[in-house]
Parts: C-alpha cells; sequence; structure tokens
C-alpha cells in the first residue's frame, strides 16, 4: 500500500489549482479573477503577508473576508491543532463530549457580554444566523425577523432572506415569509414595525459590513430600547465585527450593549477551522432547550469538533496575549490619520471612515471629470473602485476588495497584526492609485468597455 503525502501531492501538481477548479467547481469565478487580474499563483503565508509563486510579498489587506484576526498561519494555533491531532482526542462522540467543547464555550462566557451565557457551536457565521432566526422564533413564540436594509448575515436560505442586499436575494425569492427589512440608523421605521408585537427578533450587524457603515450616535441604544419595549429579541451580528476587529473585543462594547443573542464566526479558529457559535441569553436558551425531549432541538454534526474548538481556545489566548484588541484599536487611529487627508487632496474621495481596522475609502463624481465617470458607471456602476483595487494589486502588492456590489467603496479588514509599516505601506500605494486612477485616461475608459463586455 502506497502512504499517502500531501506535501507530495501539492509539489507534483503545483500551479494546476485554477484549471482544476475550474473544469469540477466554478469556472465563471475562475474567469472572472483572470479578467480581473487576480488569478495570481500563492505559494505561502504568513501574518498579514501573502506570497506567491514567484516569492513577490503582497500585504493582505483582505484578510480572507476577516478570518484572519491573529494572522495567516498564526504559530500559536497552530501548534494547537498539531497538539490535539496528537493527543487522538475522543472527536465528536455525538451521544457524549469531549473535555474541549466544554472549555471553549467557558472561555466565550467569560469575555462575552454579561448579558449572554450560553454557547451554541455552529460552522460558520451564516448557521450562526440559521440558529437564531430558529431560536429566536421558537423561544419567543413569534414568526416575524426584521433586519436593515444593507445589511449582511450570509447566503443560506434564512441568511439570505435577512440579507439587505437585493444584488444577493432577488434571483432566489421568494425567501421566508415576514422579513421585514428597515433603513438602518432608522429608528421611527424600526419602532413602526416592532409596535405590533409580533416580531420575534431584530438582527443587526453593529457595523453594516458591506459599505463600512457606521451607527449613528444613539442608534444602537435605541434599537435595542424599542426591542425591550416590544418584546423583541435584540441580535447583533459580531461575525465581522468581533474578536478585536473594531478595536474592542466585540464591537458591540463600544455602545454598551447587552443584547439577547450574538452571533460570532470567521475568526473564531484563528481561519484554520470552519467554526461559528451563537452566544445566548439563559432564558432564551432555556425557552427552547426546555425539556429532555428537547435537549436535541438544535445542533449540527460538526459543529463542536475537537479541532475547531482547540483552534478556538488558542485564538483567544493569542489575541489576549499579543494584546491584539489593542493593536487593533491604535493600527486602525494610524490608518484614519494617513487616509483621512486623501479627501480634501482627491475630488473622487467622498469619504474616509472606520473603526478600528474595519475602514472604508468611498468615491464620487469629480468635477472635472464628470463625463468619463459617468460613461464608467454607466458601464458597470461601482467600476472607478477597480481602477484602484487593480493598480493597488498589480503594482503596488496590496490586496484589497470593493465594499460590496455596485458600490465605490473599498475595503479594508486586515489581519490585526498589522504594523505601523504595513499601514504606511497600504495608504501610500492607495494615493497613488487614487490619483492614477482619479485621471481616467482614454485606455482606461477603452479596458472598462472590454472587460464590461467580457463578463
Amino acid at each position: 500500500m502506497s502512504e499517502f503525502r500531501l506535501g507530495e501531492l501539492l509539489e507534483e501538481r503545483a500551479g494546476q489549482g485554477y484549471k482544476l477548479y475550474a473544469r469540477h467547481s466554478n469556472p465563471v469565478f475562475v474567469r472572472m479573477l483572470k479578467i480581473i487580474g487576480f488569478d495570481r499563483e500563492w505559494a505561502s503565508a504568513e501574518g498579514a503577508y501573502l506570497f506567491d509563486r514567484d516569492g513577490t510579498r503582497f500585504l493582505d489587506m483582505l484578510g480572507g473576508f476577516g478570518m484572519f484576526n491573529v494572522g495567516r498561519n498564526n504559530p500559536t494555533v497552530r501548534r494547537a491543532l498539531e497538539e490535539a491531532l496528537a493527543l487522538g482526542t475522543p472527536n465528536l462522540p455525538q451521544l457524549g463530549l469531549s473535555d474541549l467543547p466544554g472549555l471553549l464555550a467557558e472561555a466565550l462566557c467569560a469575555v462575552a457580554p454579561a448579558s449572554t451565557d450560553r454557547v451554541l457551536f455552529t460552522n460558520s457565521g451564516a448557521e450562526s444566523i440559521e440558529a437564531a432566526l430558529k431560536l429566536g422564533r421558537a423561544a419567543t413564540g413569534r414568526t416575524r425577523v426584521v433586519s436593515t436594509l444593507g445589511g449582511f448575515h450570509g447566503l443560506t436560505l434564512g441568511a439570505l432572506s435577512i440579507n439587505g442586499a437585493p444584488v444577493f436575494r432577488e434571483r432566489f425569492e421568494p425567501l421566508l415569509p415576514g422579513v421585514a427589512l428597515v433603513p438602518f440608523n432608522d429608528l421611527d421605521t424600526l419602532e413602526d414595525e416592532l409596535r405590533g408585537e409580533d416580531v420575534a427578533l431584530f438582527v443587526v450587524e453593529p457595523v453594516q459590513g458591506h459599505g463600512v457603515h457606521l451607527p449613528e450616535p444613539g442608534y444602537l441604544e435605541g434599537a435595542q430600547e424599542l426591542c425591550r419595549r416590544y418584546g423583541t429579541l435584540f441580535c447583533v451580528d459580531e461575525v465581522q465585527t468581533g474578536f478585536g476587529r473594531t478595536g474592542k473585543l466585540f464591537a458591540l462594547e463600544h455602545w454598551g450593549l447587552e443584547p439577547d443573542l450574538v452571533t460570532i464566526a470567521k475568526s473564531l479558529s484563528g481561519g484554520y477551522v470552519a467554526t461559528g457559535a451563537l452566544l445566548l441569553r439563559r432564558k432564551v436558551h432555556e425557552a427552547v432547550f426546555d425539556s429532555l425531549e428537547h435537549g436535541t432541538a438544535h445542533g449540527s454534526t460538526f459543529a463542536p469538533n475537537d479541532l475547531a474548538m482547540a483552534a478556538g481556545l488558542a485564538m483567544l489566548h493569542e489575541l489576549a496575549d499579543e494584546g491584539l484588541v489593542e493593536h487593533s484599536a491604535r493600527m486602525g487611529e494610524l490608518l484614519l490619520e494617513l487616509t483621512r487627508p486623501l479627501a480634501e487632496r482627491y475630488e473622487a474621495v467622498k469619504e474616509v471612515r472606520g473603526l478600528g481596522l474595519l475602514w472604508a475609502i468611498e468615491f464620487d463624481e469629480p468635477a472635472s471629470r464628470q463625463r468619463s465617470w459617468r460613461l464608467l458607471e454607466r458601464i458597470q456602476p461601482g467600476f472607478f473602485s477597480q481602477l484602484v483595487i487593480g493598480p493597488l494589486f498589480s503594482k503596488h502588492h496590496v490586496l484589497a476588495q470593493v465594499a460590496g456590489h455596485h458600490m465605490n467603496v473599498i475595503k479594508a479588514i486586515p489581519p490585526l497584526v498589522v504594523t505601523e509599516s504595513d499601514i504606511e505601506w497600504f495608504a501610500d500605494a492607495l494615493e497613488q492609485a487614487i490619483a492614477k486612477a482619479e485621471r481616467i485616461p482614454r485606455a482606461t475608459l477603452g479596458f472598462a468597455a472590454r472587460a464590461a463586455t467580457r463578463v
């Protein structure tokens, strides 16, 4: 019998990943990457950096959409996983438990908001949202749910039903009934939906990830108070904002919130293992898991697996041991300090905003380039942002993202281990890319037209 060697397989088939993925998984995604010039062959990653097969180092301001708060391939988390494998722990006995799920549940309850003291493990952020919807409706006996326009909560059916972006929803409707979408930062419309006392839960991101929109003063506190008044559960989605992203362990700490439900995922395992969780107020949990018969009212086969639990414990240790929450706050302040002046220097820059290391820059029509800008937007809304993102990647070796479909907003959500020199690297590269893009030369307009046709 031959022995399986992963390293040998990767060496033998090096460089074939895109071809194989296009053939057997998603050819449209691979074609899109090639068109926009992001089909780089990656070889390794460490901390806040990616390395291609030529050894070129790229600054990762995308951070796997927020998975790598403690850095890519974090050695502390890796050692915990290696140790768990070496120990041969009794993983997922199903009719029983190993010690690790209880240990991580204890650790999460120790750092979670005081209003939540139960943990239900899941496999992802979307699954955490699904659990919140299911358990919230069961606990209250109500069926309606309210969320916000512009919010993003995942792409599974329930999560998509409360997703506030039409571009994701429209092809899959009808979705779950009884869902209302209200404007972010609008308490009057929220109260209109809640006053009938038939809404099970209100789900909101403390900072909207798509576009990085911050709450106005008093909004989140007011939303929480309205939920209390009308008997609606207050659910804060911390899937992307949690674990130090905004300069607090959880973003809700900025406003002193005491939610009934909190969804978490992404960086919980340090980016190694798919995992997530729903933090619950005890009375909500006990309203669902209220008898021996209902002791398995909700669960997931792989959710409390030992590798995910070990990674979560190590990630929490690393956040605290390295002071990454405080570091995120400092680096976020530096990032704003270096990039906010761009709004004064360039016509196309409308606003720079952020909280901790969740940052965005928004573009708008420059008065001196109205005709060219409008041509770009006619070809594809949000195309100007692509003119900045492309050179950032190809010329300056910085990986970042457009903050959402048809948005002229660029978003940065890097690993929290970024240094001052990394932030300076990004700020300098960004200014150079904006300066070039704002001129919108004829060649660029031609490229935009060709790209739009090919897509």
